[in-house]
């Protein structure tokens, strides 16, 4: 074979191999949930309650945070998801439960009976091809076949109008439930933010990763002032408002994604009068 031939052709192998691993990449990214407003009409959507929950993915093998890490689940409750399948799903006690779940989680402690109370409401098959249409009459095959209560498809269903959205986001959050996640019934999966999933909550709140603690000043002294975060497209403002004394002794680390509440964005697109509410991530 000649040189350029030669060369054509390792370069063709280079771009095989390269696409495919940005691919693979690309399917270990979360799809992000962006803001519903009343100019998007729901109808085109799939609607499911927001969890208040850990989300965890499911790889084949194990269950991981967002962030990465192991979760120390029970065998018995791995075991029945299915081995060939990447799941996108939320770990849920129940409305108003998201601390005690957390603490289970970070305890790493699989023996725990609290895990029978635990339910994986999957909402996503990440990587799966088809529109979300097929992904929801796949996720309710996967739970009717593995039939056991801690293994279930988050409940989706359809709206005719925003009226009926109001009246169902009404009944969630009265129920003390977060919200209401929107998924357009055509979209195919794509990592990162985008307007293909929505959510819906009575104030807006985000997740941004913490990457710096500032100093406090007077009676702050010594503590952290606030936290230096960044939203996953790059803005970056302080956090302080809503911090603890003892969080602000102990501030969550640097890395670790945190959710926040704010009025509105600024012109600039920046939160105004953004307020602490938790850590989102475990480590």
């Amino acid at each position: 074979m000649k040189p350029r031939r030669l060369l054509r052709a390792a370069v063709l192998v280079w771009l095989a191999i390269t696409t495919a691993t940005a691919l693979a990449d690309a399917s270990l990214q979360p799809m992000l949930a962006g803001r519903y407003h009343d100019g998007i009409d729901p109808s085109h959507y799939w609607v499911s309650e927001k969890y208040d929950g850990v989300r965890a993915r499911w790889d084949g093998h194990a269950l991981t945070l967002r962030g990465g890490g192991t979760i120390a689940a029970p065998d018995w409750f791995t075991a029945a998801l299915p081995p060939e399948e990447t799941l996108d799903g939320e770990l849920w006690l129940g409305r108003r439960t998201f601390d005690r779940l957390s603490g289970l989680v970070r305890r790493h402690a699989p023996e725990d009976p609290a895990w029978r109370d635990v339910r994986y409401m999957v909402f996503d098959l990440p990587g799966t091809p088809g529109t979300f249409t097929t992904r929801v009459g796949r996720m309710r095959q996967i739970a009717a076949t593995a039939n056991v209560p801690w293994l279930q498809a988050a409940p989706q269903r359809r709206v005719a109008n925003r009226d009926e959205l109001q009246q169902w986001f009404d009944e969630v959050v009265i129920a003390g439930g977060e919200g209401l996640m929107l998924h357009h019934a055509e979209a195919h999966w794509t990592p990162g933010r985008n307007s293909a999933l929505l959510k819906r909550t009575p104030q807006l709140d985000d997740e941004a990763r913490v990457i710096a603690h500032l100093p406090g000043k007077g009676r702050l002294q010594g503590m952290t002032g606030s936290l230096l975060v960044e939203t996953p497209d790059g803005r970056r403002f302080r956090l302080g408002s809503g911090l603890t004394d003892a969080q602000r002794r102990d501030p969550p680390a640097v890395g670790r994604l945190v959710t926040y509440r704010y009025r509105e964005l600024t012109p600039n697109g920046m939160p105004r009068f953004p307020v602490f509410l938790r850590v989102r991530d475990l480590p």
